[in-house]
């Protein structure tokens, strides 16, 4: 297993083609605009070295039989799907922001229980390619990056539908030895920072599809592949030093990116589903399945941080012991251990797939992802209250530093007798990241949007056998139970 350093070192390596701002990125562990991104995923790589997290962020290879990080690994188990989300919690709190490897991970299962119905049907051999890539994957220690949502240009119409066909992933050429593939993925979460990139098809395809339905695994700085990083809110203090940064080591979210595939081939051993229509549905549902489940469990951890943030800066305005501001506080923590007990609920109730992995309950995945497209609001609004309007108004770093002016922000901008200036301000910019602007959004589009959740809570809420609970109740249909009971 690599460390921290280790896997920073790997993307200095790698030829990546990213850009921000119009300018070409040199090393994306190095970027102003992405080097935080690299450290939360360095954080996964280093915490795997700490003997008090063996089994929390280790796991044994069903494939190999060795110690693997459980960022590489395959469920095969409930308690596998359970320590995975006690995973994503505890690296939360450690850095606050999206440590970005999930979504490989969830791509990695999905592709790894669909590409073996897709054998046992259609005789194909996607299966034996993927524990081939996995076995390698396991063995480097490569950070994935999954590859789902298509720009889909009119979202009317179909894939094969759109004017410009590239609207959605595609295969452009059929050879021997691989397909060639164009078009692009939208809002991907450490793209630039990953080592490959496994894509899947983002809808349900049907036959007049087929050429959309495609899956494969391409390295991130494959000849035609661009990473196009998206902005951020206050973004520009990337580019700064110090207090105004908000959170120091890890910044906002993932580091999405706009990844464009011009014209990208890709060998047969690195491809999972080339036209396999019928499977594209099943590919969609478990992958969403997979990383719906993950939000109580990070989302919860950096609620912590946020909970934590609100009661030091309550302590810092000496009103931590107001019942409003306990109130608030109490609130918090009943939100987050909500969406904590969504993700822990979804896991234990997994169950194994046709390939003997794991797969979490599906229903309560999406009722977790649902919640969190809600109470993560409702924290960040209680942190904000409970912060005051200080998060919208404070003076910058540069005016603490000033000679003539600094002397009154250091003056005025203090807590109660014992706490300074800076330390206020610091804990009021890591609020300000934390529940504000880019942080929000991706808690409700992140995993896909509230409306994708809810028509799958709808598919698998099974109306029909409740109906038929209620219709027993009713007296409409007889009571077998009560009829064998009364007999």
């Amino acid at each position: 297993m690599m460390n921290g350093k280790q896997y920073l070192e790997s993307l200095r390596k790698m030829k990546t083609e990213a850009y921000v701002f119009g300018e070409k990125i040199d090393s994306v562990a190095d970027h102003p605009f992405t080097w935080e991104h690299a450290n939360a995923v360095a954080m996964t790589y280093e915490l795997a070295h700490d003997p008090q997290y063996k089994g929390l962020m280790t796991a044994t290879s069903h494939l190999t039989g060795k110690e693997i990080n459980r960022f590489t690994h395959i469920h095969q188990s409930s308690d596998d799907l359970v320590r995975k989300v006690k995973m994503l919690r505890m690296i939360g709190r450690k850095t606050g922001s999206c440590f970005q490897r999930c979504v490989g991970l969830d791509a990695m299962n999905a592709v790894y229980t669909t590409t073996y119905e897709i054998d046992q049907k259609l005789g194909t051999k996607y299966f034996e390619r993927v524990k081939d890539f996995m076995r390698d994957v396991q063995q480097k220690d490569l950070m994935i990056g999954g590859a789902m949502t298509d720009v889909k240009g009119d979202r009317s119409l179909r894939p094969s539908q759109q004017a410009d066909p590239d609207m959605f992933v595609h295969i452009v050429e059929r050879r021997d030895d691989g397909i060639v593939v164009r078009g692009a993925k939208a809002h991907q979460t450490g793209s630039a920072n990953s080592h490959m990139m496994l894509v899947m098809p983002t809808l349900n395809m049907t036959a007049t599809d087929a050429d959309y339905s495609v899956s494969f695994v391409v390295p991130s700085d494959e000849k035609g592949i661009i990473h196009i990083l998206g902005r951020q809110t206050n973004d520009i203090r990337k580019f700064e030093k110090g207090i105004d940064r908000g959170n120091l080591g890890y910044g906002i979210v993932g580091g999405e990116a706009l990844v464009v595939f011009d014209d990208v081939f890709v060998p047969n051993e690195h491809v999972f589903m080339a036209g396999e229509h019928e499977f594209s549905g099943m590919l969609v549902e478990r992958f969403a399945s997979y990383h719906r489940q993950n939000y109580g469990g990070c989302k919860a951890g950096v609620s912590d941080v946020i909970i934590g943030g609100s009661y030091s800066l309550a302590q810092a305005h000496g009103v931590q012991d107001a019942s409003h501001v306990k109130d608030k506080l109490t609130e918090m923590v009943h939100l987050a251990e909500t969406l904590y007990c969504g993700s822990i609920a979804c896991s234990s109730e997994g169950a194994p797939t046709k390939s003997g992995a794991y797969m979490v309950d599906p229903l309560l995945a999406n009722v977790t992802k649902q919640n969190v497209t809600r109470l993560i609001y409702e924290i960040c609004r209680l942190s904000q209250d409970i912060a005051g309007g200080i998060v919208a108004t404070l003076p910058s770093q540069k005016d603490f530093r000033n000679e003539k002016i600094g002397k009154y922000v250091e003056k005025y901008m203090r807590g109660k007798e014992g706490v300074s200036a800076e330390e206020r301000a610091r804990l009021v910019r890591l609020i300000e990241n934390l529940s504000g602007g880019t942080a929000l959004i991706e808690s409700m589009h992140g995993a896909g949007s509230p409306q994708a959740q809810r028509i799958m809570i709808l598919r698998q809420g099974n109306l029909p056998l409740k109906a038929e609970y209620a219709k027993v109740l009713a007296g409409i249909k007889e009571d077998e139970v009560l009829k064998k009971i009364r007999e």
